[in-house]
């Protein structure tokens, strides 16, 4: 935990709620800028005279950018301070963001939303460090978990939010949505976060003893292991809303109203579940939360398993799907803590190296789920393999640990 005492640094064991809200929209940033505008792929299409795999390129552009740019906003904020790479991101972000709402082709795009992705990560990867330079132990887990309400959730509600909108501002206009929020995270982050983290320049040297230093902490088995059991999480959710449009409505029918309902309903329980986490982790410790929520995910994921290769109704798998979902609340903000418990000031990078992976993970698991249009298995059996990872590499990170963060 941060005791500096200089004018710019936030010392103390309580993260409240004036500094939360701005890193909560930081971690929102990514999931809207990938999923807000995806009802208006066919739109994107005829308007810009390309193909479906054109479109699609420029939300891969914007994730290989995220992934990219966690490892390197991330170890600048080690070593320069948070605040100074923080407000360049956002700055370039904005830009690339009026540059994506402006495309004329699709390549422009496509450029302009890998820049995007490389600065709005900025937000994601410092904004997770700020949590762990101010508070440690199960203030830290509160905090994450707080901000995980709205990062975790946000990949949810996008595409709803962007089915509601995208008839009357058309996708120029979701994009210029995404540019507001990027200019909105902006104008916070410059009135309320302060320095968190004042490695002045005498750290700011190079040096392959330095670069050691900045990489010992992430070859620790806490944090490789709750580390992979966050990425492994994370990427059991992208699974299910990658799937969630052919399950929901091939599979099980519903039309567009009741998909949405449904979406809705699987994300108010993992805010519920996100919330309970973060109001029990002052009297229960982060690791006995996120071994029963694991516990509950592997679970459910193994009983949608078993009955997707039955011939039962589709409408019974909706409520292991809604328990392993939900579940996630306890594992997200509590591995994150965990995983970053031990690293000390090189918090930065630890946090981007997490975030590289989650990105790429959830680009990965993507294709797994529509193997096959004839049944559930295929989301069923990639989430249970998920959720098993994800439950090994906790066990392993935390053997012989009781659960606490110091």
């Amino acid at each position: 935990m941060s005791t500096a005492t200089t004018p710019h640094t936030v010392a103390t064991s309580r993260v409240h709620l004036r500094l939360l809200l701005p890193l909560a929209l930081l971690a929102s940033i990514a999931p809207f800028a990938t999923d807000l505008y995806l009802p208006a792929f066919p739109d994107m299409v005829t308007d810009l005279a390309t193909t479906e795999a054109g479109v699609q390129l420029s939300l891969t552009g914007f994730l290989i950018g995220a992934a990219v740019g966690q490892v390197i906003f991330g170890p600048l904020s080690d070593r320069y301070g948070r605040v100074r790479p923080l407000y360049i991101g956002l700055i370039i972000a904005v830009i690339a963001g009026v540059a994506t709402a402006i495309a004329p082709t699709d390549t422009f795009l496509v450029i302009a939303r890998v820049v995007q992705g490389a600065a709005a990560a900025a937000g994601m990867v410092i904004g997770r460090a700020i949590i762990t330079d101010v508070a440690s132990g199960r203030e830290a887990a509160r905090a994450l978990s707080m901000l995980m309400v709205v990062g975790g959730v946000a990949p949810v509600l996008a595409p709803i939010v962007g089915a509601v909108l995208s008839e009357p501002l058309g996708w120029r206009g979701l994009l210029w949505v995404v540019t507001a929020l990027c200019l909105v995270a902006l104008v916070l982050a410059v009135a309320v976060i302060r320095e968190t983290n004042p490695r002045s320049e005498a750290t700011a040297t190079a040096s392959p003893s330095r670069l050691r230093d900045l990489l010992r902490p992430l070859r620790t088995r806490a944090y490789l292991g709750n580390g992979a059991a966050f990425v492994f999480a994370f990427s059991l959710m992208m699974a299910y809303i990658s799937a969630s449009p052919f399950f929901y409505q091939d599979i099980i029918g519903l039309g567009e109203i009741a998909y949405a309902a449904a979406f809705a309903i699987n994300a108010a329980g993992m805010v519920g579940v996100t919330w309970l986490a973060a109001n029990l982790s002052s009297r229960v410790a982060p690791g006995a939360l996120a071994r029963v929520g694991l516990t509950i995910t592997v679970t459910s994921a193994a009983i949608l398993t078993v009955l997707a290769f039955t011939a039962v109704s589709p409408l019974i798998l909706l409520v292991p799907l809604f328990c392993a979902i939900a579940s996630l609340g306890l594992v997200f903000g509590n591995t994150t803590a965990l995983a970053l418990a031990r690293v000390g000031k090189n918090s930065g990078t630890a946090s981007a190296a997490l975030g590289f992976v989650q990105f790429m993970m959830a680009g990965l698991v993507a294709p797994l789920v529509s193997i096959s249009e004839e049944s559930a298995v295929p989301m069923a059996v990639t989430m249970l393999v998920l959720a098993a990872l994800a439950t090994v590499s906790f066990l392993i990170g935390n053997r012989g640990a009781t659960g606490e963060v110091e």
